[in-house]
């Protein structure tokens, strides 16, 4: 009886020690996603909106940002900035000690404008241009690989799809895909998507991606910041990965004209 009692124990213990061993190799990772309005403030014309989102990342201390309407060094920036034009992610790194990249989607004001993404990760950057089969505005894919330590890495895509037409941001989705199926490290897709759940280009990616804000259960809109009426801004996590989907906020603030999206997820 005693020895069954030790042979019981000693399994318990095994498996605890083995759920315990697998359970601390997953790793928690912050990131956070944000239309800055080309870092002016919206409902104060003429005033820079800079400060307060890197105070909020300082707060947040997020891991990976992926930023939409980004200006660089164009002459819009100095409606906001009396000393010249401004490189936006470049001081957004300055004042929140993270890596910046900017990708430029088009030549804009004498300058660029685009997506940016800051990491707190040893980071490889690149960025790719997506369709515009009915004309319009550029758009591009910010695209960061992450080494997050311990042998683990992650791709982590920000983008910002047309907000014109619904033929450019299906051909835009399906250029996503295709990009995004050549790596074999988990995915994440990031940004301002200007759609809605009701239309092909949402269900074109949940073919591939899950929505983690439905995953988790909070479906909160997140345009415009005073009136939120519509969910256009999302967190998709490559279904090859099974994710753990910690949080999903939509946070609170209106330095721009969208609320920003913050997830916590474990892998």
């Amino acid at each position: 009886m005693k020895k069954f009692f030790f042979l019981l124990l000693l399994t318990m213990f095994s498996d605890f020690a083995l759920f315990a061993q697998g359970h601390s190799h997953k790793s928690e990772i912050t990131l956070l996603t944000y239309n800055i309005y080309h870092g002016e403030d919206p409902y104060h014309p003429g005033k820079s909106n800079l400060r307060e989102i890197a105070e909020l990342i300082n707060t947040i201390r997020p891991d990976l940002v992926a930023l939409q309407e980004v200006d660089s060094m164009t002459n819009r920036t100095k409606n906001f900035n009396p000393e010249g034009k401004l490189d936006l992610m470049a001081e957004l790194g300055k004042l929140t000690g993270m890596k910046p990249y900017f990708a430029k989607a088009i030549d804009f004001s004498e300058g660029g404008y685009g997506e940016g993404i800051l990491s707190r990760f040893p980071t490889q950057f690149i960025s790719y241009s997506l369709p515009i089969p009915n004309g319009g505005e550029q758009r591009s894919l910010a695209l960061a690989k992450v080494n997050l330590g311990n042998g683990k890495t992650l791709v982590f895509g920000g983008t910002h799809l047309c907000h014109q037409y619904v033929e450019n941001r299906t051909a835009q989705v399906v250029a996503l895909k295709n990009i995004l199926s050549k790596f074999d490290t988990p995915v994440v897709l990031t940004g301002d998507f200007n759609f809605t759940a009701d239309e092909l280009g949402y269900s074109i990616l949940s073919e591939e991606f899950l929505d983690a804000a439905l995953e988790f259960g909070n479906l909160k809109n997140t345009y415009s910041s005073k009136e939120p009426k519509i969910r256009i801004d999302y967190f998709w996590l490559g279904k090859a990965k099974d994710w753990e989907i910690v949080s999903v906020e939509v946070l609170g603030v209106e330095f721009s004209d969208h609320k920003p999206v913050l997830v916590k997820l474990r892998h």
